[in-house]
């Protein structure tokens, strides 16, 4: 719609239909899917027309919809979510959410045009301050993650904290293209062209895997 090659009255068309569908479909799974979709509706419409403007906010709207994600996958698949899983999507959204409006910081340095209102309202210092604190506490909580009963038992293992090496290994290679190289405004660009991340990726699935099955 915003380049002009669909009109906005197939555009509408196509977005109540899609939304009918969804609430139907939900209807149909379960009343708390439909409550969540609901949710994640208003979070979205709330966030396009006003609280996209707000600093940090923006980016804590975007963090709680991914949660949303998770607890309507839990919903379908009828599996119970810990804690940890909810809070380790919350914080790696905050992670790649705040790498995101650091790009958005330089493109604005660079060319003095905002990709978005509240750009100026963010600056490197506190953007690197902010991911620097997100990275700590995503560190910590996945290793504490890792030590609690709950895994240890549902792995049956006590070695799963193994795989910790490989998240701080992938944090810190974010990082690095966040910081140096610069090339994070595009998470899923990123994971598709960095061989090396995609390495470590590799490397912690190979990692529960001896874990749990060796």
């Amino acid at each position: 719609m915003a380049s002009g090659l669909v009109a906005p009255k197939l555009g509408w068309l196509v977005f109540v239909s899609l939304t009918l569908f969804a609430g139907v479909l939900a209807c149909i799974v379960s009343w708390k899917l439909l409550v969540i979709l609901l949710v994640y509706f208003m979070l979205n419409l709330f966030y396009t027309l006003k609280l996209k403007q707000f600093a940090i906010i923006d980016v804590f709207i975007i963090a709680v919809g991914f949660v949303l994600r998770v607890y309507a996958g839990s919903v379908v698949t009828d599996i119970s979510l810990s804690d940890w899983i909810v809070l380790m999507t919350f914080l790696l959204a905050l992670f790649l959410g705040f790498a995101k409006r650091r790009d958005d910081v330089i493109i604005y340095e660079k060319t003095h045009m905002q990709s978005r209102k509240n750009t100026s309202q963010y600056n490197r210092d506190f953007l690197n301050s902010v991911l620097s604190i997100v990275t700590a506490v995503i560190v910590v909580a996945y290793i504490m993650h890792c030590m609690s009963d709950d895994v240890i038992n549902q792995m049956g293992s006590r070695k799963v904290y193994f795989t910790s090496v490989f998240v701080i290994l992938g944090l810190f290679r974010y990082l690095q293209q966040t910081f140096i190289n610069e090339q994070t405004g595009s998470p899923t660009q990123v994971l598709y062209t960095d061989h090396f991340l995609q390495l470590i990726l590799v490397g912690w699935i190979l990692a529960f895997t001896l874990i749990i099955y060796v």
